[in-house]
């Protein structure tokens, strides 16, 4: 079992910036990578950024290559999510997942879920 923990959710006006934690507990050794997913009112659940556990590789959804930033910190378990030049279009619940073997952009590649955070920017 693997338990995730999301924070750093808020309310910023556009062109700020957050940062998104996500701490993992439990059977971290079985996980493969950590991922961030988006989801707005009335749209579908879109990736947003993966990291494999070890670190060694990123990956980024179009939409936010240059402005955020994945990354983790190995003594705590915790994988970050900054945000920079957030935009409008960024408000969604933003939610962390843990995989176990495959992962990718399909959420359906990930086995655990945090319990997601709301982030607002306003215009």
């Amino acid at each position: 079992q693997v338990q995730l923990v999301e924070s750093g959710g808020g309310l910023v006006q556009a062109g700020g910036s957050l940062r998104l934690s996500c701490a993992a507990s439990g059977r971290t050794s079985s996980i493969s990578a950590v991922g961030w997913f988006q989801q707005a009112p009335g749209k579908e659940r879109e990736f947003v950024a993966a990291m494999s556990w070890s670190g060694q590789n990123t990956y980024y959804a179009d939409s936010v290559k240059g402005r955020f930033t994945i990354s983790k910190n190995n003594a705590q378990n915790t994988v970050y999510l900054r945000m920079n030049s957030l935009k409008p279009d960024d408000t969604a619940v933003y939610d962390c997942a843990a995989a176990e073997g495959y992962y990718g952009s399909n959420w359906r590649s990930y086995s655990y879920w945090g319990q997601g955070t709301q982030v607002t920017v306003s215009s």
